[in-house]
């Protein structure tokens, strides 16, 4: 049979192909926008026929029928590598459940079978004239989690862009099990809001970059507030190489920032793990021959950042303490996001020769009662999960400055920790060093 055949053959409803689901299955969605919306809500209808069927997948941006269908969570149980909004909402109604990870280690997982995977289920680009599905706005680990599953089902979706890729880009019309289609929209991102102190924090790194920087950036108003900085900068040649690309990118391609000609790997390109962002950004990627997707275990190997001289990683926070520990993913014991890539990027951008990374976050919050409250404590005691150690904590920033921390002794830390403290919390701060014996008489004094 030719390609044509065998996908007639293959193709099929999403009801008939969730057949392949049995109770007990583990069942993966991969991550982002390779959520399969038709087969999620097929295998949904099967609530009252199924029983303990566990679903993986991260950062979901539709509404997940397989818990919204099953609010009791009798049928399916939702895992997640990292979170949305949506997904925190889930976790707090205890109808999902995280999986701590290193992104760099995501494949790994499933080819070593710790991440056990009955069926895959993904949404792909239509397939080319050779019988190739691309894989589209995720590359992350898709290859590694196809192989290990059982079963592959894959939702055709003419939305989905057709990228190229390293390496794991694409699946083979005879490498599948069973074809639906469907033509739904793509979920898009929400608008960022860009606050003023989103602006001041990118006011605050931008000193430190300099032409031929390969830029690693994340997600939310700070990386878009910097992003529109550097495309009305000086700043020129520009490389990406990035976990997650979203429209802080877009808009410094368009201001002719983002060259990769500087780049010392993949000269020329722009690589990235998985996109989420708008339909601009979607349509910017479609066919775009000086943009590639590869593997999680390429892009956040501190070994190939490493290898760029200039590297700057740049990522948020939700906390940080007087030691100089990191938590980017709970709010005390609530699960907000997740490790992700932060802690390969902050290995990475510090064996790059030039390298640097910063984690950014505001220095206080404002509470559902109007109180405000410091995001810089004197200690982690509130169940909060620490994602990047103090022996690795890189540039660290808040709206009042920039606190360099590498080779830095404890007192010294918590000086410079101190100083980009909100004014009002700085001498409870200060009185709290002195208790845990992390402060000089000299200091700030």
């Amino acid at each position: 049979m030719d390609i044509h055949e065998i996908y007639q053959s293959k193709l099929c409803s999403p009801a008939e192909a969730v057949q392949l689901v049995k109770s007990g299955d583990w069942v993966d969605y991969s991550q982002t926008m390779s959520f399969p919306a038709a087969l999620d809500a097929a295998l949904a209808a099967r609530r009252d026929e199924l029983r303990d069927v566990n679903v993986r997948s991260a950062i979901s941006m539709y509404p997940v029928q397989v818990v919204e269908q099953d609010p009791e969570g009798t049928a399916f149980t939702y895992h997640l590598w990292h979170c949305s909004g949506r997904d925190r909402q889930y976790i707090d109604r205890g109808r999902a459940f995280f999986s701590p990870m290193l992104f760099r280690h995501c494949g790994r997982y499933y080819e070593r079978g710790y991440a056990k995977v009955n069926v895959a289920m993904v949404t792909v680009a239509p397939m080319d004239r050779h019988g190739y599905f691309s894989f589209g706005l995720t590359n992350c680990a898709q290859q590694e989690l196809i192989d290990a599953a059982d079963y592959v089902i894959v939702e055709v979706n003419p939305n989905m862009p057709y990228i190229r890729g390293l390496e794991a880009d694409a699946i083979h019309v005879s490498q599948v099990d069973r074809i639906v289609e469907n033509d739904t929209p793509l979920s898009y991102a929400s608008p960022v809001q860009i606050s003023e102190i989103d602006r001041k924090i990118a006011g605050n790194i931008f000193p430190y970059l300099e032409d031929g920087i390969t830029l690693q950036l994340g997600i939310g108003g700070m990386p878009n507030a910097l992003g529109s900085l550097i495309a009305e900068s000086d700043l020129r040649d520009l490389g990406m190489h990035t976990e997650l690309m979203s429209d802080g990118y877009l808009t410094l391609y368009q201001a002719g920032k983002i060259t990769n000609t500087k780049k010392e790997l993949n000269r020329g390109k722009g690589v990235f793990g998985i996109c989420n962002g708008s339909r601009a950004l979607y349509d910017f990627l479609d066919q775009n021959i000086a943009i590639l997707s590869a593997p999680m275990r390429y892009i956040n190997d501190p070994a190939v950042i490493r290898q760029f001289s200039k590297f700057v990683s740049i990522n948020g926070c939700i906390a940080i303490d007087l030691y100089g520990q990191v938590c980017s993913e709970t709010a005390g014991l609530r699960q907000i996001s997740g490790t992700g890539g932060q802690l390969d990027f902050v290995t990475g951008a510090f064996e790059s020769e030039h390298g640097k990374a910063f984690l950014a976050t505001a220095s206080t919050y404002t509470d559902k009662n109007g109180e405000l409250h410091s995001n810089i404590l004197p200690h982690f005691t509130r169940g909060d999960v620490i994602t990047t150690p103090r022996a690795q904590a890189p540039y660290l920033v808040t709206e009042y400055g920039v606190a360099n921390l590498s080779g830095r002794t404890t007192w010294e830390r918590a000086e410079a920790i101190i100083n980009i403290a909100h004014p009002d919390f700085r001498e409870e701060l200060i009185r709290a060093a002195e208790t845990q014996k992390i402060w000089r008489r000299s200091s700030l004094r």
